[in-house]
């Protein structure tokens, strides 16, 4: 099971950003999509992330950031992770780095997905209990 691929379990259209678009626009997007990380791409290539904490670390230093440009606050040292890379890689890096989201890029830097560190416990958890009891899909898409 963290053998197979990180594309198998990915998500292939993430919600994205650019570069040049609004802090308080994102940070509205985020409440209402209840995400907390943000692909910043830029002509299909990823250039960066925007975290609930960067727009929050943001805000503490400078009473006017809700207007600045996503650019001017996203994370640029981004970790990144291949398709074809395992899905025990990604967990790796979840337990070690200690942050939630990975960009899946090809070798171009384009942007093919996201995985999380809920994609891969949700991937473990359904191998090993196809049928749970207590757990719904339906409770995932809120």
């Amino acid at each position: 099971m963290l053998n197979e691929q990180v594309r198998r379990i990915m998500t292939k259209d993430p919600i994205v950003v650019s570069p040049e678009d609004i802090v308080r626009d994102v940070s509205n997007m985020m409440v209402a999509k209840k995400i907390q990380q943000i692909p910043v791409v830029e002509k299909g290539k990823l250039v960066g992330l925007i975290t609930s904490y960067d727009l929050w670390r943001d805000l503490k230093g400078s009473p006017d950031s809700e207007n600045r440009k996503v650019r001017e606050v996203m994370n640029t040292n981004v970790l990144k992770i291949a398709p074809k890379d395992k899905v025990g890689t990604a967990a790796e890096l979840f337990i070690d780095r200690r942050f939630k989201t990975l960009p899946v890029v090809n070798l171009r830097n384009e942007l093919k997905g996201v995985v999380t560190a809920f994609d891969v416990i949700k991937h473990v958890f359904k191998k090993e209990y196809p049928n749970p009891i207590l757990y719904r899909d339906v409770l995932l898409t809120d």
